[in-house]
């Protein structure tokens, strides 16, 4: 048979590999014939590199098509091919040297080419001025460091990449630095390399001197990882889903009124499930990094000393704000630094004001915080700005205050709270915003008039001092536990006393009251009546003496909560008409908490202007269109007769009767429909 094929696979590569993978041993000869000639092309292209030589791009992938089955006679092959590139790569021509990693990649995905040599021949061939070769390399490398690491992590591979890429970093061609940088960012997202290791080789990026990579640097840090967006049927338990409102609207009649009652459904589920829904941030690179307090000292001496676009100002800003508020960090130049940028008219002054939040911390002493409230306050919150400019100055000193309440004095928060009864509703409702938060914080800083109704909670809160700490040896509330089991003791101590009336046994019903709702009330009563000693005394006891249950905290934090809602003792006054508002703050702050407006502000008249030019449409839309199947066909008579001279149709029968019934004619019909009705209501 390879007799027979002799003559003509040598010049059929492709029917030549189809047979030798189907019968390798049968085409030992031809097979060799092709690997001697591939060996002579070689020399050839070793005196001649920049030459295209298209027959030796064909013997490459050939001999990579059918390595498996002759892995004796190949075993040098994916080196020499590495030798050629690693010596060769800068003058060969690009789709020869295309089809020479086209062939490692399938080697490799064969198994027969160990992955890191591979892999950093690959990372030196990022440096060629070919862009679809680094599209392509860049494609296999993360794939194939993601299947090594498939079903179970190779830390010596990944530890020796890793090494490999740090050097890459600092390669003196940016585009093989930015691709390296590319390839971990791309591995830490997919969570392959998601360890500390990886993270700070990231944190060199952020002071590298190509903007392009500094950038990219920033943004891995400051870029939360997508959330994990839920289906709609997450939340069918709580309401419609997004499904019920359509086939709501689907089934019904097709009207305009109809169909924006459905949009303004979907409205309030998007702003409901967005309400309800936690929000998920997974900065853990930010956790990860080695010596945070030394990196962001570093990246303030480069904002310092920037002179990159304010862009990129602003990025090393909100990372540096993120490192000091998650972290807790001494950062004291960072505050004076960000103060020179707090101006109305500064551009993207709203992010500005961010970091200026999120940067502050229980921490920090006071005085230094309370000079960038100041500044905010003078610059912002006056009445020359516009109410908008006023309602983010007072946003921005509400989530400072709230991460660092000694930051403002007792005078300032007291002329905030005047604007309470500002004409800008956005103004009244964040200066009502900022007096809920000290109600619960410190209600003593504020007037009387403005403390709202006293509560167990309120009477209780008190800012600690600077430096002090809020550490307890037993568990706030225990107590209720403790009272909790007296009332019942009580309880069933008189039970045995209580027998039931024979005026009951007469076989009527009898009220049975559930106590439940009275030993609550009992419990709380008791609770109010205890002084703060006994209570803290009480417990202590319960949070040594015994092991709690997930049932009993929640009765402690039942009776914390209840805390907030019950007046406190000895007082009473009217409770405020204020909105309350979630002040519960997480690690991130996000640009709506600064720029959050109650109310619309009022478009301009141009603005108006596009909207209504927006909103009309031509009268031709709602004109029903008949459209013919043949445009050249004619017309039916019945269109024929609408634009007729009615001189010429009057004699027509159908004009004659129309309209011109005599009375007879008229009895008849009526008496053939009244006749069909009956029959119809039988």
């Amino acid at each position: 048979m390879s007799g027979r094929h002799n003559n003509k696979l040598p010049n059929n590569l492709p029917q030549l590999q189809n047979l030798i993978k189907r019968d390798p041993q049968s085409y030992v000869t031809e097979f060799l014939q092709q690997y001697r000639h591939y060996q002579s092309n070689v020399q050839i292209f070793k005196l001649q590199p920049d030459k295209p030589n298209k027959e030796l791009a064909e013997l490459v992938m050939f001999l990579a098509q059918v390595a498996h089955c002759y892995l004796q006679h190949l075993s040098t092959f994916p080196q020499e091919l590495t030798e050629l590139l690693l010596s060769h790569h800068t003058v060969v021509e690009a789709d020869l040297r295309m089809t020479f990693c086209k062939a490692l990649i399938l080697l490799r995905n064969k198994d027969l080419i160990d992955p890191t040599g591979l892999l950093e021949l690959f990372f030196e061939l990022l440096r060629c001025h070919d862009k679809l070769l680094r599209k392509t390399l860049y494609t296999h490398i993360v794939a194939d460091i993601k299947n090594i690491n498939a079903k179970h992590k190779n830390n010596k591979v990944n530890s020796s990449l890793q090494n490999f890429m740090y050097t890459m970093l600092r390669d003196r061609n940016p585009i093989a630095a930015k691709i390296s940088l590319d390839v971990m960012v791309e591995l830490y997202k997919r969570n392959i390399w998601n360890d500390t290791k990886t993270v700070n080789v990231i944190t060199t990026a952020c002071f590298s001197n190509v903007t392009k990579i500094m950038v990219a640097g920033l943004k891995f840090f400051l870029g939360a990882d997508e959330e994990n967006e839920g289906s709609d049927s997450d939340s069918e338990a709580e309401g419609p889903t997004v499904r019920d409102l359509k086939v709501r609207f689907n089934t019904g009649r097709k009207t305009s009124k109809n169909k924006k009652k459905l949009e303004k459904a979907m409205k309030v589920l998007k702003k409901h499930k967005k309400k309800n829904k936690a929000e998920v941030f997974n900065f853990s690179a930010l956790h990860l990094i080695h010596d945070p307090q030394d990196f962001s000292e570093k990246l303030l001496k480069q904002l310092e000393n920037s002179k990159e676009r304010f862009e990129v100002k602003i990025m090393m800003m909100e990372l540096i704000s993120r490192l000091v508020g998650i972290h807790e960090l001494f950062l004291f130049n960072y505050y004076p630094f960000i103060q020179r940028f707090l101006q109305p008219h500064q551009r993207e002054v709203t992010k500005i004001l961010l970091c200026a939040a999120q940067s502050s911390h229980q921490l920090v002493p006071p005085e230094i915080i309370e000079s960038v409230i100041r500044t905010i306050a003078n610059n912002f919150v006056t009445d020359r700005n516009s109410g908008e400019v006023m309602t983010v100055g007072i946003n921005a000193i509400k989530e400072v205050v709230a991460r660092c309440p000694l930051s403002i004095n007792e005078d300032l928060l007291q002329d905030l709270a005047q604007y309470k009864t500002h004409k800008d509703k956005n103004v009244m409702m964040s200066s009502r915003g900022l007096i809920q938060l000290f109600r619960n914080l410190n209600p003593q800083m504020l007037h009387k008039k403005d403390r709202g109704r006293p509560t167990e909670a309120s009477s209780e809160a008190r800012v600690k001092d600077y430096g002090e700490l809020g550490a307890k040896d037993y568990i706030p509330g225990a107590e209720v536990l403790e009272v909790e089991e007296e009332v019942k003791e009580g309880e069933e101590d008189g039970w045995e006393s209580a027998s039931v009336s024979d005026e009951d046994e007469d076989g009527e019903w009898v009220d049975v009251h559930h106590s439940s709702d009275e030993d609550a009330t009992e419990v709380a009563e008791k609770l109010k009546s205890l002084p703060a000693e006994e209570r803290e005394a009480k417990a202590a006891a319960v949070s040594v003496s015994r092991l709690l249950t997930q049932d009993d905290f929640k009765k402690i934090r039942l009776a914390q909560m209840a805390k907030e809602v019950n007046g406190a003792p000895g007082k009473k006054r009217k409770a405020a008409d204020d909105d309350d508002e979630d002040h519960s703050r997480g690690e991130l702050l996000t640009l709506r908490d600064i720029e959050r407006l109650h109310k619309k502000p009022k478009a301009d008249k141009e603005t108006r202007l596009a909207t209504a030019m927006a909103g009309r449409t031509d009268r031709k839309d709602f004109v029903k269109k008949k459209t013919k199947l043949n445009p050249h066909a004619s017309t039916s008579n019945k269109e024929k007769r609408r634009t007729k001279n009615f001189m010429m149709m009057r004699h027509s029968q159908n004009v004659r009767t129309k309209g011109k019934r005599s009375f007879r004619e008229k009895q008849i019909a009526l008496r053939d429909a009244l006749l069909k009705r009956r029959k119809q209501h039988k």
